[in-house]
């Protein structure tokens, strides 16, 4: 009832309904549009989240390089140090080796070249130092060491040697007891001296008695000088040099009166 009533209220006076007028292809142009917008705003979006990630992350990490990278890096600053392995301290007898440890941006590597009865130690030695950053930059830290030897590509030829005093026991045995063994002589002068017997080089033995120095090829005289305490002086020796030969050694025997 009250339906009827409702449905049958006339509209106010003057009241006229009002129609929507498309044009043809407008709605066609909107659409069009629309799609235009949506199409130039994805790049700006994308380098907007670009833009975001870089703030975020801080940008794109630096590269890091292991101990294997950083000796690789090294061992190709040098023709000389081509084919040098890690040490090995299981290894007897190694001349040359490499070794790398941490450093606080990087990694620190020395390389080793030594020479004369290395089983024993090495007479000689020649290091270089370097410091690889984690970026892959190899910078030298130092140079140190005996001149290198001649055999070594672009080494200098030298002379090297050992000085030793005995007997050390009153009473010498046989087989020989390990505790009578000669000792080093550290401190001792050594004087090298051409055929004229001009002097052109001269060193001190260190503190295991060894000692080497960088002269050109040729004929040498070693002269050893008096060390305090010991009886008499140890024998000169004559040592040829020849170019791109091992170095030659050398044995100084001095004598410490013991008998």
């Amino acid at each position: 009832m009250g339906r009827n009533r409702i449905r049958g209220i006339p509209p106010p006076s003057g009241w006229q309904p009002t129609v929507a007028r498309v044009e043809p292809g407008g709605l066609a142009r909107r659409l069009a549009g629309m799609r235009r917008s949506i199409r130039l705003s994805l790049p700006l979006v994308a380098l907007i989240g670009l833009a975001g990630c870089a703030a975020v992350g801080g940008g794109s990490p630096a590269p890091t390089v292991d101990a294997t990278a950083a000796a690789r890096l090294v061992l190709a600053q040098d023709p000389r140090f081509s084919g040098i392995r890690a040490r090995d301290d299981k290894l007897i007898g190694q001349a040359n080796w490499y070794v790398v440890v941490p450093a606080a941006d990087g990694w620190n590597v020395t390389v080793r070249m030594g020479w004369g009865d290395c089983p024993a130690g090495c007479i000689g030695q020649h290091r270089w130092g370097f410091h690889v950053s984690a970026a892959g930059d190899v910078r030298p830290t130092g140079e140190s060491g005996d001149a290198l030897p001649s055999g070594i590509p672009g080494a200098v030829p030298g002379i090297s040697g050992i000085a030793l005093a005995g007997p050390t026991c009153p009473v010498q045995r046989y087989p020989p007891d390990p505790g009578c063994a000669e000792r080093p002589v550290p401190g001792a002068v050594v004087v090298v001296e051409d055929r004229s017997g001009r002097q052109v080089a001269r060193t001190t033995t260190r503190g295991d008695g060894t000692f080497a120095l960088a002269v050109g090829p040729g004929t040498y005289r070693i002269v050893p000088q008096p060390v305090p305490g010991m009886l008499g002086t140890a024998q000169p020796a004559e040592i040829t040099v020849l170019p791109d030969q091992p170095t030659p050694t050398v044995t100084l025997s001095y004598d410490t009166g013991i008998r």
